[in-house]
């Protein structure tokens, strides 16, 4: 998962983020430096290591940012002193194409060292969001954001009011305003769901309510619920956190993924009631958010964003229902190969052979992910080894940490930020590999845009980690050494298929209903969040076709997902990883000119809406049934090759 910059010049001066942070996806220039460097190099010796039980670990260095809190405290007092000033700028826009120019100049500037100011304080609280004063430094930097969406809200009206006549004019007068073309423009797209400067500014004062929800997940999820343990049939003892439970469900014994399963689900019940009130708010206020701005609905509004077809959103739908039976084969190969007659969900996660791989620490990590990337040639390289070799990451879990994985490329000026749970599994490599493959994108499309054009869509930011997952499978089949280890990669590869391409679908499906239901007038709680949700898994799996079956309690899985809280993020994955195999199956077969124009995609960041950056550079349409074809054969042909080895 990357996290990308909620820009508010870009976004209609919503200050309301789509994901967690309002960052943006670029990092320090890196040009003439890098080389090609060895695997000794890549081991990270720079890195700060704690000697745990003979695991390395890493943390990442916030110094790159500011050096202690107290320069972090000076440089928020110097951005509120200029977000103060940027009231100067209001009216001014129309004067001249020199005018149009410092405002924006100041602005944009402005918004980069807030930017910064805020992920400071995010990176430092999701090591340990039991932290008082991370918590407070984190609150004030987002109220700090808030400010500036306040004081911007005028830009977006005022630069209606000039109109597009004279934009055009002044961008073809100064040289300068080259680099907020794209910005410019978008501007003038979103004129029909642009309001007055007194409503724009309105809704900015209610940013911080309107993300509330979010931030109320986040605290329990990760500090507050008091996390079960269970004693495993082997007699260990073990904590059902979420990293616990994301290790243990793939425990190899049954009873105990039952017992793992049937814990943490009772836990995550026990508040479904106030979660379900937490979704709810953030549904509404997406409700609210759509409807002001003059939007259809929720769906629209985010598409619209985006610069997003409907067809895209609605095409991916049609693909995966009509290919429910293929995704119901691979259950159906999964219970034969795992000795179940009555496949429950429970039996989802466990790998389908029991093959000892060995672990996959961070070094050996590193490196598998290094030479499965070879693909990408000499430049992708050199990136991977150049982050790989600095302390960007922050690896294991610990307590107080935030759960699961993302990459913050947010500090232009700075370079990307990984945080990973790492838990020395093969799915910790292939989340590895799939974080870093965000890192490459913000170091490509940084390196090739100015500020202002270097923050790129998740619509495309997916496909650019989803692929490298997709690399690492093939290379990991590759170089099995038997056929129970082959089988065990195979086994990986469709599983991510299911977890990426159908979960992420379905996911999708449950956040285009519950917003519709709430658009319709329906109150949601959280046993009908249960109920929709319940329906969903079951139609997926294959229920009442007694290819799975989905046990009552589980339905509350709805409330563990943090993805229902970024906003029409999650189909995204799914729309990603076709991408992803439709790139792949090209220049896997040995086509680097397919190869060579997914980097250029890669290297645009925002200089367009990625659907056009998509058609441009490579000619992939998402809104055609073709696009996603390829993740279709592959995951026929995964099962194909799985039933010859059988």
């Amino acid at each position: 998962m990357s996290k990308l910059q909620i820009n508010p010049l870009l976004l209609g001066l919503e200050s309301k983020s789509s994901h967690n942070n309002p960052s943006i996806s670029g990092v320090a220039v890196v040009k003439n430096i890098l080389s090609v460097l060895s695997l000794s190099v890549i081991v990270m010796m720079s890195a700060q290591t704690w000697a745990q039980e003979d695991t390395i670990r890493y943390e990442w260095d916030l110094t790159d940012i500011y050096s202690d809190v107290s320069a972090w405290e000076d440089a928020m007092d110097t951005v509120a002193a200029r977000i103060d000033g940027l009231s100067e700028y209001q009216g001014t826009l129309g004067d001249s194409a020199e005018s149009m120019l410092a405002a924006f100049r100041e602005i944009s500037a402005t918004n980069k060292e807030a930017v910064r100011a805020y992920v400071y304080t995010s990176l430092e609280r999701d090591a340990d969001q039991r932290e008082a004063e991370t918590q407070a430094r984190f609150g004030q930097a987002r109220q700090l954001f808030t400010n500036l969406g306040e004081a911007t809200s005028w830009i977006s009206p005022e630069v209606l009011e000039v109109g597009a006549d004279r934009v055009e004019q002044f961008i073809a007068e100064e040289p300068g305003l080259a680099d907020f073309e794209v910005m410019l423009q978008d501007m003038l797209r979103r004129a029909p769901h642009t309001l007055d400067q007194q409503t724009e500014a309105i809704l900015a004062q209610a940013g911080m309510v309107l993300s509330a929800p979010e931030q109320i997940y986040e605290n329990y999820a990760n500090a507050d619920i008091p996390w079960p343990t269970v004693t495993l049939s082997d007699g260990q003892e073990v904590t059902l956190s979420q990293a616990g439970y994301s290790f243990w469900r793939a425990a190899p014994n049954r009873a105990d993924r039952k017992l793992v399963f049937d814990t943490f689900w009772e836990t995550w019940n026990q508040f479904a009631d106030g979660m379900g009130a937490t979704l709810a708010s953030e549904v509404q206020s997406n409700v609210f958010t759509a409807r002001v701005r003059n939007h259809d609905s929720v769906l629209a509004h985010n598409l619209f964003d985006d610069g997003l077809p409907p067809e895209v959103y609605t095409q991916l739908v049609t693909q995966v229902n009509d290919a429910l039976p293929v995704f119901h084969r691979y259950l159906k190969l999964r219970g034969r190969m795992l000795g179940v007659d009555d496949l429950r969900y429970y039996d989802i996660y466990p790998p389908l052979v029991d093959v000892d791989t060995g672990e996959f620490g961070l070094k050996r990590s590193e490196e598998i992910t290094f030479a499965a990337l070879e693909p990408f040639g000499d430049r992708y390289l050199e990136l991977l080894a150049y982050g790989l070799s600095q302390d960007w990451m922050h690896s294991h879990p610990q307590p107080g940490k935030r759960s699961g994985a993302y990459m913050n490329g947010s500090v232009y000026d700075v370079h990307p930020y990984v945080l990973l749970n790492h838990n020395d599994d093969y799915n910790s490599l292939s989340t590895f590999a799939h974080e870093w493959g965000h890192a490459v994108h913000s170091l490509l499309a940084n390196e090739n845009n100015p500020y202002e054009n270097a923050n790129y869509s998740t619509f495309i930011a997916e496909m650019a980690s989803t692929i490298n997952e997709i690399l690492l499978e093939e290379y990991m089949i590759a170089n099995a050494s038997t056929d129970e280890e082959k089988l065990f990669y195979l086994g990986g590869a469709l599983e991510s298929i299911r977890g990426t391409f159908f979960r992420q679908t379905m996911f999708a499906e449950f956040e285009l209903e519950i917003h519709q239901a709430a658009e319709s007038g329906e109150p949601l709680t959280g046993p009908r969040l249960s109920e929709i949700y319940g329906e969903l898994l079951k139609r997926y799996h294959g229920h009442d076709e007694g290819v799975l079956t989905i046990d009552e309690p589980y339905a509350v899985e709805w409330a563990y997902i943090p993805h229902f809280y970024y906003d029409f993020y999650v189909f995204q994955y799914a729309t990603s990883i076709s991408g992803a195999a439709w790139f792949a199956e090209q220049f896997l077969a040995g086509d680097t000119e397919v190869r060579d124009d997914f980097i250029r995609v890669l290297s645009a960041g925002g200089a367009d809406h990625p659907h056009n950056i998509l058609l441009k550079e490579a000619g992939l349409d998402m809104t055609q049934p073709e696009a996603f074809e390829p993740v279709l054969r592959r995951i026929t042909d995964l099962m194909d090759r799985i039933e010859a080895l059988l």
